[in-house]
């Protein structure tokens, strides 16, 4: 609903009002108190202007409707119930300037609202990397949802890895033009020579090599979207021959003579300072000004950490579908990486996130799981604490286990060490003392007598073997 609603029992009052909005090109409608609680309940006004001499039955509807703005008419501002619906006052007489004002902080107040625009519309159906509820992403979102219905050129700016194409796919989807083709350039990726015969195609024998004649971007993309990233590469004797095609919508094949008409539109992208190069004379005011028509920033992940939980969430979906085991994140790993600075923006969270689900498929990931780069604060690496008996015991059957593959010489020659008994038969608690203090001497000996290493090369914790060398007096001579 694109009225405005004029609530009041004084006639006298509305049809001045209404007057008013009407010579300012405002569409209202004028309700008595009684009548706007109905309107209300069914629709959502622009605003609603309402006259509070009617008492505590015009202030009950300010704050029985809190999803609309409110202004009051002859209220003082130190009068006013506590509510944040009521967004603005206007006394009498009304000047054009109050009036004005108070319409726009209730269009601000339908616009930033969390709900609104923290839910995403069905129709949209807006792509991974715009996910977030930080205020930069909902105001590209924002951006994108307008300037999509319409045929307006669009000029993306934004570090690498931000999305800018994701931006651009999303204004094609949303457009008029969405059942026509999107046809992706990279203008830093393509040779200078090339990228002539590449954007406008070339016909028979026009140089060496071709030959057949060919379609160019500009002809593929018809009826569509022609997406030009890296436009900040792109050779300055191009830059003229894309100015005239944008100037005329019409553009001549390499080697042809033959006008070809083109209904494409432009969407162009890059992640360099434009006006500096003007500045440095590498980049054409002209074709500057003929491209940003409708300019939208990408914004840096790092300006947007908040969204981090939620990309996290959606790469890993997005992830798994390829057949790849979860992960999931501790509540400290997730801080930790929205410490991090992320140089690469988005496509560096997405690059870590793969690396980590193969790396802990179907596991939890906290800090120490992290790489040493995205480990931020103090990082207290969790260490079990195993019971001796577990340690001694899987020692004793990694022994054992490494001696049953010895050949029948050695099994012969050292029975009891590779785990044949005797027939005399053996004292086990004082062998495996004497083995565990023969295995503790060597490690000592080998590492120098430095015991955390010694401990390392046994598998146990330090503390351990320390226990272990006081009970069996293993002292340095």
């Amino acid at each position: 609903m694109k009225d405005i609603l004029l609530v009041s029992d004084n006639n006298a009052l509305k049809q001045n009002l209404h007057t008013i909005l009407t010579f300012l090109g405002e569409p209202c409608i004028s309700l008595s108190v009684s009548d706007a609680q109905v309107q209300l309940e069914n629709k959502s006004p622009v605003a609603v202007i309402l006259d509070v001499a009617g008492g505590e039955k015009s202030l009950a509807l300010i704050k029985r409707y809190p999803q609309h703005p409110f202004v009051a008419i002859n209220m003082a501002e130190q009068q006013s119930p506590a509510v944040g619906n009521l967004v603005g006052h206007i006394t009498l007489p009304i000047t054009y300037p109050v009036l004005t004002q108070a319409i726009h902080r209730c269009q601000e107040y339908i616009r930033s609202h969390p709900v609104r625009n923290g839910a995403v519309p069905t129709k949209t159906r807006l792509f991974r990397s715009l996910v977030g509820k930080s205020e930069q992403i909902q105001g590209v979102r924002r951006l994108v949802e307008q300037v999509a219905p319409t045929d307006a050129t669009v000029l993306i700016l934004g570090e690498s890895g931000t999305g800018k194409e994701v931006v651009a796919r999303n204004v094609h989807f949303l457009s008029e033009r969405k059942d026509g083709p999107f046809i992706p350039v990279n203008c830093g990726a393509i040779p200078g020579e090339l990228l002539e015969s590449e954007l406008f195609g070339h016909e028979k024998g026009a140089f060496t090599g071709a030959i057949s004649a060919r379609k160019g971007r500009f002809e593929l993309a018809e009826g569509g979207t022609l997406f030009l990233d890296e436009i900040g590469d792109m050779p300055l004797q191009m830059q003229v021959k894309l100015l005239r095609v944008l100037q005329e919508r019409m553009f001549e094949r390499v080697g042809g003579n033959r006008p070809i008409q083109c209904d494409v539109r432009i969407i162009a992208a890059t992640h360099r300072d434009l006006e500096q190069m003007i500045a440095d004379d590498k980049f054409r005011e002209d074709l500057y000004y003929r491209l940003n028509v409708f300019p939208i920033d990408s914004p840096a992940l790092r300006e947007r950490r908040e969204d981090i939980p939620l990309l996290l969430q959606e790469l890993i979906s997005r992830i798994q579908g390829d057949g790849v085991a979860p992960v999931k994140f501790t509540e400290r790993a997730i801080g930790s990486l929205m410490e991090h600075a992320w140089s690469g923006n988005v496509r560096e969270l997405s690059n870590l996130v793969e690396r980590l689900m193969i790396l802990f498929p179907g596991q939890i990931v906290d800090v120490q799981e992290l790489p040493a780069k995205y480990q931020y604060g103090d990082v207290e690496r969790f260490e079990p604490d195993y019971p001796e008996e577990v340690l001694e015991r899987d020692a004793f059957n990694e022994l054992f286990a490494e001696s049953a593959s010895h050949d029948d010489e050695e099994l012969e020659t050292e029975p009891a060490v590779n785990g044949f008994l005797p027939d005399e038969g053996v004292n086990l608690k004082e062998y495996l003392s004497e083995l565990e203090i023969n295995l503790i001497q060597q490690a000592l000996e080998q590492q120098d007598w430095v015991v955390a290493r010694a401990a390392d090369k046994l598998g146990m914790r330090r503390t351990t073997l320390v226990e272990k060398m006081r009970k069996y007096n293993i002292q340095r001579d």
